[in-house]
């Protein structure tokens, strides 16, 4: 049986190595929430929310703080990591076209998707280790080309705000 072809949610044309900055986000498998929680209390008129990494959560904590080291023309400018997704804003700060990756057939993988299977695949390893059956990620990532200074700006503040609004979720559990 042949599985259908995915349709591809990239922007056709686009070096994923280019200098600019990048709204990346990564959702576990079947959207388990094992990454972290996230208690939203009272304090005096405003809302108080705490995020509590999981011990899988600070294991991919640690991964996506390497990342900078890892690749150096790569820098983690923001991130939070949700009960089943992440959100990363990227930056790749030189010009380059491909970094060294061969795939099937010569070509190689953009810094982008690298950094990011580096991210998932590490971290499923380490994370295997002490609990051998779990299906960490979901396949493939979204990701968003920043295009200005405001865009950069509403997705930073989307980050900062995204664990207060956790209870309103779709994929929200208690």
């Amino acid at each position: 049986m042949e599985l259908p072809k995915r349709k591809s949610i990239r922007l056709q044309e686009y070096n994923y190595s280019s200098p600019g900055a990048y709204f990346v986000t990564i959702c576990t498998h079947d959207r388990r929430c094992i990454l972290s929680g996230i208690t939203v209390g009272a304090l005096h008129e405003a809302p108080a929310v705490s995020l509590h990494l999981t011990e899988i959560g600070q294991i991919v904590k640690e991964f996506i703080e390497i990342l900078p080291s890892r690749y150096p023309d790569l820098a983690v400018e923001h991130y939070v990591i949700m009960p089943n997704h992440i959100h990363l804003l990227l930056r790749i700060d030189a010009e380059r076209a491909l970094r060294e990756a061969p795939l099937r057939e010569g070509k190689s993988r953009p810094l982008l998707a690298q950094a990011i299977g580096f991210l998932k695949m590490n971290s499923s390893k380490r994370i295997h280790q002490k609990f051998p059956r779990l299906e960490l990620w979901q396949r493939s990532f979204h990701e968003h080309v920043i295009r200005n200074e405001n865009d950069y700006r509403e997705i930073w503040e989307y980050i900062d705000a995204n664990p207060a609004k956790w209870a309103e979720d779709r994929y929200y559990e208690q």
